[in-house]
């Protein structure tokens, strides 16, 4: 059996919001490149709504109503940035080849 630490964290949610594992040692098999695709977009979408936020906290103007679904947003980006930090920081602790 892997060990968890072994295995890639995906970039998605199973039933109940579980997290969802890969165990593979083939970084070009289908799921592999699902999940990098999927995590690329959920970064560029980050980095888009980031530029959004930022934008709508500058203006003045911006109605207030406009930021708790702002808020929301920015909320589910981060959790999605943050499981891709988590899933590649164990990648890299797997293939670190300095690592007892």
């Amino acid at each position: 059996m892997t060990a968890l630490n072994e295995l890639r964290l995906l970039p998605w949610s199973g039933p109940g919001g579980k997290p969802c594992y890969l165990d593979t040692d083939d970084k070009a098999s289908y799921m592999s490149r699902l999940a990098d695709n999927i995590e690329a977009v959920q970064l560029g979408t980050a980095a888009e709504l980031l530029k959004h936020a930022a934008e709508t906290l500058d203006d003045q103007d911006a109605a207030l109503e406009d930021l708790h679904p702002l808020a929301r947003e920015l909320a589910g980006s981060l959790r999605d940035v943050l499981r891709v930090a988590v899933s590649r920081g164990h990648l890299l602790e797997v293939s670190d080849p300095h690592r007892p």
